[in-house]
């Protein structure tokens, strides 16, 4: 059973017993957005269709912020695009995308930690969460006795959420995003990244 096996978030929070609160946990680390990345938004917002299927919403619209953001952190983490995470038969599958540890051998090998997982869906929220949180729990296992927080995005490319997974408790930030919202969307996604950063950072120096 794989991650796309799981439609309902609750049956992911029985099945593994996690707990589920909502908060408005995140911060805002702000971003300097270069301004070919804004008009480039702005053309395919307008110009292209970009969100007739999954595909189309990783590739123009979660894509682009995700890496633009990475491009900061790159020095110590590698972004994964659909790449195999698999820790037993009822976690495994494709993730959109991963953050995770830049490998001392270089940027061809999965490293752990993985500290993010971002799961693309049209319009369908509760879905994108349980495949999410699956992902995230295997993630959080693959890790072994490491304690990090993992973090979660679900977004159908103009709204985004966030989510994140601490030990046997999964908390949904209250808030709902959207891409119209770019300077703060921008100052959210960089957050995650950073406090990414700061668990590294905690780990290597243990």
């Amino acid at each position: 059973m794989g991650f796309s096996s799981y439609k309902d978030i609750g049956e992911v929070l029985k099945e593994f017993q996690i707990t589920y609160t909502e908060a408005n946990f995140m911060g805002e680390t702000e971003f300097n957005i270069p301004e070919y990345f804004r008009e480039d938004l702005a053309f395919m917002m307008r110009e292209a269709v970009v969100d007739n299927s999954e595909f189309a919403v990783c590739e123009n619209l979660i894509y682009p912020v995700i890496k633009e953001v990475w491009k900061s952190y790159y020095s110590k983490f590698v972004l994964w695009s659909h790449r195999s995470l698999t820790y037993d038969l009822n976690l495994s599958g494709f993730p959109e995308y991963i953050l995770a540890k830049r490998s001392p051998l270089g940027k061809f090998v999965f490293e752990k930690p993985y500290f993010l997982l971002v799961e693309a869906k049209q319009d369908k929220f509760d879905e994108g969460w349980a495949q999410c949180l699956a992902e995230m729990i295997a993630a959080q296992r693959l890790n072994g006795d490491l304690q990090v927080t993992i973090f979660g995005i679900v977004s159908n490319g103009k709204g985004w959420e966030f989510g994140k997974l601490e030990n046997q408790n999964f908390m949904h930030n209250q808030a709902f995003y959207t891409i119209q919202e770019i300077d703060r969307l921008f100052a959210l996604v960089n957050y995650v990244f950073q406090q990414c950063e700061i668990q590294l950072d905690e780990l290597v120096a243990a």
